[in-house]
């Protein structure tokens, strides 16, 4: 009986292991904050200041890398509060494009690779041709001040 009871442990502890697995690969902003309740949580609750949304808006036209981790308290609290700024601010950007990585830190399409991420939440600004500035896990000022210098891009 006790050897019945400890394979049962067994087999539902890796069942709810199976269940919190981490997204991997490519995440649409809306199904991030849909299926993600604590992305959801922090995207309405940040109150972006007007310096930043005057700041963000240098990103115009650019193309963002976002390497983020659904399990992962940074890219929790920083992707949300990115992804805020850009929609507050009304920025088009060329493109967008949000990668979920693995405890890994690796996704199924080898890009996390390619781009040498190793911490989460990464966001890369490009022009297409070269990337002109990499966030690592957390601003050192502010996500907008991080990404820019006095509303300019880098």
């Amino acid at each position: 009986m006790i050897r019945f009871l400890a394979a049962l442990l067994v087999l539902f502890s890796s069942m709810v292991y199976a269940t919190d697995a981490p997204h991997r690969g490519d995440i649409t902003t809306d199904d991030l904050l849909k299926d993600y309740p604590a992305f959801n949580k922090e995207y309405e609750s940040f109150s972006p200041s007007k310096e930043e949304l005057v700041k963000i808006k240098a990103l115009q036209g650019k193309q963002v890398l976002v390497f983020l981790g659904t399990w992962c308290h940074d890219s929790k609290r920083e992707v949300p509060r990115f992804l805020k700024l850009l929609n507050a601010a009304k920025v088009q950007l060329d493109s967008l494009r949000l990668v979920a990585v693995g405890y890994d830190k690796l996704d199924p399409n080898g890009l996390a690779k390619q781009y040498d991420v190793r911490y989460t939440p990464t966001i890369i600004v490009s022009d297409g041709e070269k990337e002109l500035v990499r966030m690592i896990e957390k601003p050192k000022q502010s996500i907008a001040a991080d990404l820019t210098i006095q509303g300019q891009i880098l």
